[in-house]
């Protein structure tokens, strides 16, 4: 991966989280905080 591109993507992923905070109000921060979690959950399970 080139810096272009993990610099287009960061900035895409920063604008999804702005655009979300301000305009779409769906809570995707805490969404995807949760689904972490929940994945962290069930991967100490195979441990």
């Amino acid at each position: 991966m080139t810096n272009q591109i993990a610099l287009a993507l960061a900035l895409l992923i920063a604008a999804a989280f702005a655009i979300d905070a301000f305009f779409i109000h769906f809570g995707l921060a805490v969404f995807l905080g949760k689904q972490f979690a929940a994945l962290i959950e069930y991967l100490s399970f195979w441990r």
